[in-house]
C-alpha cells in the first residue's frame, strides 16, 4: 500500500538523453528519519500505523534512520525476545529485504541492544549515536536524552538506567518480572505529562547544544536529535542544520533528507 505523498515527497523529472522523460519516484540518496515511536505503549493501532509507514519507506528514500525510542522497552536478552516487539521486528526485516539501509540509535527506552540487530535483521545499531552520511551531508545522530534534563532527579535516573552495570544486573531478573518493572517506570523515563514550559526549555537547550556542536565541528552539516517530542528545523548556517523530526507517537511526524537538505513531514496513509 502506497501512501499519499505530500508535494515535497513527490518525485522529480529527469531529462533523459533521448526524446522521452524518465520519472524517478524517489530522489537519489534520500534518507528518512523517524524518532520516538514508542511501540508497545498504549493500544495496538498506533503500531499498525507505524508498520504501514515502514511499508511506505521504499517510496520515500533508500535509508531509514530510527533515532531512538523505537520501542517502549527493549532489552537484548541472550535467549529471548520481548514479545511486544515481535511484529515491529518482522516489519523491519521485511523493509531490509527491499534493499533499504536501516540505522538505529538507542534511546532512553531501548538503548540495551547489541548484535541481535545486525546479525538477525541487518540493522546497524548504535547505542549512543553515530556519525553517518545522509544524502551527502555529514550528520551527527543522537537520541538526545541527558542533554536537556533540568531536574537533578531526572539526570540521575538517566545516568543510572544507562549505566552498563545496571544492564548486567537487569539481565539476571526474569524477563516477565523485569519488563513488569519497566512498565511501572516508563512514565518517568518518557516524561509523560510534562508541561509546555518544560518542553520549550528542553527544545531551546537542544538547539543551543546543536548550534554549539556545529560551531565547533565545521565538518558537520547536520545535527539530528530526538527525545523532546518537539519538531524543530533550524538552518544554523547556509546548508548546515539542526533537526528534530518530532515524535512519531504524537502526530506521525518524521523528516526526509535529500540533496536539497532536510524537511519536516507527516505521514498520511492512503485509505
Amino acid at each position: 500500500m502506497v501512501p499519499t505523498l505530500s508535494k515535497s515527497q513527490r518525485g522529480h523529472e529527469v531529462a533523459a538523453p533521448t526524446s522521452f522523460t524518465l520519472y524517478c519516484a524517489v530522489p537519489p540518496a534520500a534518507a528518512v528519519i523517524v524518532s520516538d515511536a514508542h511501540i508497545g505503549h498504549g493500544p495496538r493501532e498506533p503500531a499498525d500505523l507505524f508498520h504501514r509507514f515502514l511499508e511506505a519507506v521504499p517510496h520515500l528514500g533508500d535509508h531509514l534512520v530510527i533515532n531512538g525510542d523505537l520501542l517502549e522497552f527493549w532489552f537484548e536478552y541472550r535467549s529471548v525476545i520481548p514479545r511486544g516487539a515481535y511484529r515491529t521486528l518482522e516489519a523491519l526485516s521485511a523493509l531490509r529485504r527491499t534493499g533499504v539501509t536501516i540505522t538505529l540509535t538507542g534511546g532512553n527506552h531501548d538503548r540495551w541492544g547489541g548484535a541481535f540487530w545486525r546479525d538477525e535483521l541487518g540493522v546497524e545499531f548504535h547505542p549512543h549515536g553515530a556519525e553517518i552520511d545522509l544524502a551527502g551531508f555529514k550528520t551527527m545522530v543522537r537520541h538526545g536524552d541527558g542533554l536537556t534534563e533540568s531536574r537533578w532527579g531526572s539526570r540521575v535516573l538517566h545516568a543510572v538506567v544507562g549505566h552498563s552495570v545496571t544492564a548486567r544486573l537487569f539481565r539476571w531478573i526474569h524477563p516477565d518480572v523485569g519488563i513488569g518493572l519497566v512498565d511501572r517506570m516508563s512514565p518517568h523515563l518518557t516524561g509523560k505529562g510534562r508541561d509546555p514550559v518544560s518542553v520549550d526549555q528542553a527544545a531551546r537547550r537542544q538547539q543551543e547544544h546543536a548550534e554549539s556542536l556545529l560551531s565547533s565541528r565545521q565538518d558537520l552539516d547536520l545535527v539530528v536529535l530526538g527525545h523532546t517530542h518537539r519538531s524543530q528545523l533550524v538552518e544554523v548556517a547556509p546548508r548546515r542544520w539542526f533537526l528534530n523530526p518530532g515524535a512519531w507517537v504524537e502526530g506521525q511526524c518524521y523528516a526526509r533528507v535529500t540533496e536539497d537538505g532536510p524537511a519536516l513531514e507527516q505521514f498520511e496513509p492512503s485509505e
